[in-house]
C-alpha cells in the first residue's frame, strides 16, 4: 500500500469512493435529507478536487494494486471578515473528505491519511484542523475521537 498525492489517472476511483460514502450516508441518515444525485458520481469529486486546488488544499490518496482505495481532501479555511470579529482564528486546514474503502477499512490507512494531512497542514502553519462530520456517523466520530478530534459547536436541524 501506498500513499501518494493524488494524479489523475485515479480520478475514477475517487469517484467511486464518494459514490460508496454517500451511499453509506443514506443508510444512516435518519432525516433522510441526503440523496444520491444522478450526477453525483460525475461532478462530485470534480467539484471537491477544484475546491482543494483554489484553497490553497492537498488531496493524497492510497494506492493497492494500482487502484485508489482510500483519499482525504483537505483545504486552508477562510478567515473572513466575521472570523476576525468574532474570534481568534489562526489559520487552520480543513479536511473536507475521508473515505476508506469497506474493503480496507481498519487496516491503519484512515490514519495514516490523517497524518499526511496533518503533515501538510503544519508546514504551511496552520494552528488547528477543522472536520465537520454528520452527526449520525458514529462509525467517523469514534475514528475521530480516537485521533485527538472533539467537537467544538453542533448544528440543530427541525423538520417543519
Amino acid at each position: 500500500m501506498q500513499i501518494i498525492e493524488y494524479e489523475e489517472k485515479y480520478l475514477e476511483d475517487v469517484k467511486d469512493l464518494l459514490v460508496e460514502l454517500e451511499e453509506y450516508i443514506l443508510t444512516i441518515d435518519k432525516d433522510h435529507l441526503d440523496q444520491l444525485h444522478p450526477e453525483y458520481r460525475d461532478k462530485m469529486a470534480i467539484l471537491d478536487l477544484e475546491e482543494v486546488k483554489n484553497n490553497n488544499g492537498k488531496c493524497f490518496i492510497a494506492v493497492e494494486n494500482n487502484k485508489a482505495v482510500a483519499v482525504i481532501m483537505g483545504i486552508v479555511g477562510t478567515y473572513d471578515e466575521y472570523d476576525y470579529l468574532d474570534y481568534k482564528c489562526p489559520k487552520r486546514g480543513k479536511i473536507t473528505e475521508l473515505i476508506v474503502s469497506k474493503n480496507v477499512r481498519s487496516s491503519g490507512l484512515g490514519q495514516q491519511l490523517m497524518k499526511k494531512m496533518e503533515d501538510y497542514f503544519k508546514s504551511i502553519g496552520c494552528e488547528y484542523v477543522v472536520i465537520d462530520v454528520f452527526a449520525y456517523n458514529d462509525l467517523a466520530i469514534n475514528f475521530y475521537n480516537k485521533q485527538g478530534y472533539h467537537t467544538r459547536g453542533l448544528a440543530d436541524i427541525k423538520r417543519l
